[in-house]
């Protein structure tokens, strides 16, 4: 699933994450001042917020791309010189280019979180009549909304464009890997399809599993010291009361409430799903059989597979009766969350509206963030299906025993 496609994957993702620690490590060891040497500086401190595209040319963003080149430029240059491997360009330099769009589409998030003060604020004084509001003033501001909204658009459509170039090849690197080992793994039920199919499933989940991973963790780093600096007008929580960074502590609490409990919920859904599709081969491999052979297929035999087709997902619908209860209890609940949490302050009158705008943005971001499994778990159970069914495969392949469940399945 992986060596197809990545060079040594263990240590290959072991190097990613040490490489990134020492590129965050370095940067705020001071090479993000480095920039003034060269015409980039970083802003002063009592500059006022950058709003609007221009944010993304700033120096300080400008400098930050060059060390980003530099930096993972070295990282491509030692694998290819190391370990090289025939997909390197896709699964290395794709892999980083993916890595840049990411940290550059949070950057869109805060670039519009840090439009809705002004803009809430103007609102206010719109409403209050504390002062005159322009025409110009009003609709110039979302002239500034759509330049940054057209930056993200542009963006996110060529991104899209080159992932699915991405998820394509490394579909391609997998089934080159395993129709090379075909004689060994035509046997295993539903072979076809996992070829076929769950290839191109595996490479497109897994992608858009970590991407949001990637994204997650950065919108965490971008957007949890605008929480706590924000925080300021925020003191007390409902019956907690006051204590320190009130905002930052609601959005863990609550975000690790929401993750074990989806989590605990849906155990048992993965293994579900593996049946699911073991009973549906069978069934589909069948009738493909019936298709040139006029003694398969008979009736009797189809219907005893089709019964164990309808048992297997009315087990798994069962399941997903409490799964689906907990899990939209809890995203409902999260709507109203961050109210209740601002309830005190509010009441107070100690937040403008542009102020609850930036804060109900910030917290949001944060709070879906720690909340990546909560959001992705269905998702999740998915890609365990399929990876439990290539995992077969690689068992196959190196003379291993088949999992647990692929045999509890195959003498059903």
């Amino acid at each position: 699933m992986f060596k197809s496609f990545f060079p040594n994957p263990r240590l290959f993702f072991l190097s990613v994450v040490l490489w990134t620690i020492v590129c965050i490590a370095l940067w705020y060891a001071g090479i993000d001042q480095l920039g003034a040497m060269i015409g980039l500086p970083n802003p002063a401190p009592d500059a006022p917020p950058v709003i609007g595209v221009t944010t993304f040319i700033q120096p300080d963003f400008v400098w930050f791309y060059i060390y980003f080149a530099v930096m993972t430029g070295i990282f491509y240059a030692a694998w290819a010189y190391f370990a090289p491997h025939p997909w390197q360009r896709w699964s290395v330099g794709g892999s980083v280019l993916i890595l840049f769009v990411t940290y550059f589409q949070v950057q869109v998030s805060l670039a519009i979180n840090g439009w809705n003060g002004p803009f809430g604020d103007m609102l206010q004084a719109a409403v209050s009549k504390s002062r005159e509001v322009l025409p110009s003033e009003f609709y110039g501001r979302f002239v500034v909304f759509f330049s940054i909204a057209a930056v993200a658009v542009v963006v996110s459509s060529l991104n899209y464009f080159f992932v699915s170039h991405y998820v394509f090849r490394w579909r391609t690197a997998m089934s080159d890997f395993y129709l090379g080992h075909w004689q060994q793994l035509r046997h295993i039920e539903g072979a076809s399809q996992r070829v076929q199919e769950d290839t191109m499933r595996f490479a497109r989940i897994t992608e858009s599993l970590g991407v949001n991973l990637i994204d997650s963790v950065m919108t965490l780093i971008a957007f949890t010291p605008l929480l706590i600096k924000l925080s300021a007008n925020v003191t007390e929580l409902p019956l907690v009361g006051t204590i320190p960074y009130p905002l930052v502590f609601s959005a863990i609490v609550w975000s690790i409430f929401g993750t074990v409990l989806i989590a605990v919920s849906g155990l048992k859904l993965p293994g579900l799903e593996f049946r699911n599709q073991r009973t549906e081969a069978a069934f589909r491999k069948e009738l493909v059989y019936g298709e040139d052979h006029a003694g398969r297929a008979e009736m009797s035999i189809m219907k005893d597979l089709f019964l164990n087709v309808r048992e297997s997902y009315f087990r798994s619908y069962f399941h997903y009766i409490y799964f689906n209860i907990i899990r939209l209890t809890y995203a409902n609940a999260n709507t109203v969350f961050a109210w209740v949490v601002l309830g005190p302050s509010l009441m107070a009158g100690r937040i403008s509206l542009g102020m609850l705008n930036q804060i109900s943005g910030a917290f949001s971001q944060v709070t879906s963030s720690f909340q990546y499994l909560v959001s992705v778990w269905p998702t999740m159970i998915e890609l365990l299906s399929i990876y439990k069914r290539l995992q077969a495969f690689e068992a196959q392949i190196e003379d291993k025993p088949l999992d647990s469940i692929e045999q509890e399945v195959a003498s059903a």
